[in-house]
């Protein structure tokens, strides 16, 4: 079934590396469309794990940073699996159904957070889990045209609602079908970037029929390369990147993400303690290089080192880095060394630092 949608993707010049579509040969369009239309991001390569049962949200609010007790169906929030000494495992947006509630997960963290949460499943627990990966796709709408979009396909009635909000809505699968022709897809607020956009999770017999709908629409479909190079300039931190055993939540700026008054959860001790006695060492900024630099390079400021460089792209717009700085060499403004080149310390719009 994703086969097909393949075979569409290949048909407007999609490039695959291990199954990803990472470049359509339009990167320039894909960019202007993010800044003045909307692109098309083929997200399927996500995991998405639904997690069922009636003790769901109970579980899910024990196992991560944010309250998900609060929430209702058609309700949704990201929030942050951590150890329990509060190192990140990923970073994931839980989208609460009816009777379940479905995350979406990175790449490369889904076989591993299957297992991770599984463990802390006990007997009397009512808690299932189920991988749905291959049996849906997920795509994103980035841009500020968005809404045109989803006006076009009959599915407006989502516009203008809170971050993570989501609907099943019947979509026209193009601009001119009638309405018997219609299939269901959860629409949900937000791109995944801190740029205006939707999320769609629709199943897999019909990820073709969506996306070439969606592109007949007016949306320009956008590899991973340009999702890479966009979200390391929007700040968002990723696996084997950003989150990892060195870093914290709070240190990776995703504070949004964090409650601190829902009680306890894996890792709440020790996020709690830096949060009060205003223990982040080290945070996560942008910088701006004026030359390229390799992820893992050492951040100086004179003779001192002050941090690493986790992440590297370039564009017309020049070099640009995410990096961890010592909250005592400073923050924005800071002006750096990055291994062999000089760079500036910049704020990023995904993530804050209080």
């Amino acid at each position: 079934m994703i086969e097909a949608l393949r075979d569409v993707e290949v048909s407007i010049g999609a490039k695959f590396e291990d199954s990803v579509a990472v470049s359509f040969g339009n990167d320039a369009a894909a960019i202007l469309a993010v800044q003045e239309g909307v692109a098309l991001c083929d997200r399927s390569h996500w995991g998405r794990i639904l997690v069922g049962d009636a003790d769901r949200l109970r579980f899910l609010h024990n196992q991560s940073t944010n309250d998900f007790q609060k929430l209702k169906p058609g309700e949704g929030c990201d929030t942050v699996f951590v150890t329990s000494t509060a190192r990140t495992i990923d970073l994931a947006t839980g989208y609460v159904l009816e009777d379940a509630v479905l995350l979406l997960v990175s790449p490369n963290r889904r076989d591993k957070l299957m297992k991770w949460l599984d463990q802390y499943i006990f007997f009397a627990d009512k808690v299932k889990l189920t991988d749905i990966t291959d049996d849906t796709a997920t795509f994103s709408l980035i841009g500020p045209q968005s809404d045109a979009i989803l006006e076009k396909l009959g599915a407006e009635s989502i516009i203008g609602q809170a971050y993570a909000s989501h609907q099943l809505l019947p979509i026209l699968p193009n601009p001119s079908s009638e309405a018997g022709d219609k299939v269901e897809v959860r629409v949900a607020v937000g791109s995944g970037l801190a740029i205006p956009g939707y999320t769609l999770i629709v199943p897999a017999g019909d990820a073709a029929k969506v996306w070439s709908n969606l592109v007949q629409a007016g949306a320009v479909p956008m590899g991973s390369s340009i999702w890479e190079q966009l979200r390391i300039e929007q700040g968002r931190p990723v696996p084997d990147r950003e989150l990892t055993e060195d870093y914290n939540p709070l240190e990776a700026g995703l504070w949004q993400t964090i409650s601190f008054s829902k009680g306890c959860y894996i890792g709440q001790e020790t996020i709690a303690r830096l949060n009060t006695y205003k223990g982040v060492k080290q945070q996560l900024w942008g910088i701006r290089l004026q030359a390229p630099a390799e992820p893992g390079s050492i951040i100086t400021v004179g003779d001192e080192k002050v941090g690493k460089l986790t992440s590297y792209t370039e564009s017309d717009r020049g070099c640009f880095g995410l990096g961890y700085v010592r909250t005592k060499a400073g923050g924005k403004g800071l002006k750096v060394q990055v291994g062999g080149t000089e760079g500036e310390v910049v704020d990023v719009p995904f993530i804050t630092h209080e």
